[in-house]
């Protein structure tokens, strides 16, 4: 009996130290925090709604500009040009300089098909670029070897270019394919060249008899 009372009484000790304890600590965290410098919030300064919506504008120019949407870049750093933000103004304009350029800049051209190198070279016969336009006509040629009209027009460039085996050559093969080539020849400025070579006019007046194309040459 006297031992259960004794075992009683140290656990009410037990439970009196732990309270002081705990109200020991509580004090001390509260001696800390009114030792601590209060810090006042301070109100997050409101965004003008004209400045974020022109924000807005250069982040949509941005993307475009980005995926390489020169021109909707181009119409967006335009808006952000009449913003009321300088900075972003600034580098707007920057941007809307490449983005000229860029549009500026010719697209490249997709040539697939024989007719399309030949399409394609005959625009630039017409531009004067010779080599451009034989270049594509070769390649016409390797598309499409029996294509009597890019061997026509071979014909004529070199013709053109001042080089007289090629163009005979080309053009032999072909009024080979399509005699008709023969008599669009004799009218073509392009073979003005050539009126006075033998072998042109042997190529387009094969009817002809050896000796009247050779006093033609005398006279």
């Amino acid at each position: 009996m006297a031992k259960r009372q004794k075992r009683k009484k140290r656990a009410r000790k037990s439970r009196k130290r732990k309270r002081v304890r705990r109200a020991s600590s509580r004090a001390r965290k509260a001696r800390v925090a009114s030792r601590r410098p209060r810090v006042a919030r301070v109100a997050k300064p409101q965004l003008d709604p004209k400045l974020a919506q022109v924000m807005k504008v250069y982040e949509e120019a941005m993307r475009h500009f980005n995926h390489q949407n020169f021109r909707r870049a181009r119409e967006a750093f335009e808006k952000v040009l009449a913003g009321t933000s300088r900075e972003l103004a600034e580098r707007a304009r920057v941007h809307l300089a490449i983005c000229e350029q860029r549009l500026r800049q010719p697209t490249p051209v997709r040539l697939r098909s024989a007719d399309d190198h030949y399409h394609y070279a005959v625009s630039q016969i017409n531009l004067g670029n010779y080599e451009e336009a034989r270049a594509h006509l070769e390649k016409g040629v390797k598309l499409a070897p029996k294509a009597d009209y890019v061997l026509y027009a071979l014909a004529s460039v070199a013709a053109l270019t001042g080089e007289p085996d090629d163009a005979l050559k080309y053009l032999s093969q072909a009024i080979k394919l399509r005699p008709e080539n023969r008599y669009h020849a004799r009218n073509d400025d392009d073979f003005h060249s050539l009126e006075d070579d033998p072998r042109f006019r042997e190529l387009v007046h094969p009817e002809r008899p050896a000796g009247e194309r050779a006093s033609e040459l005398r006279v």
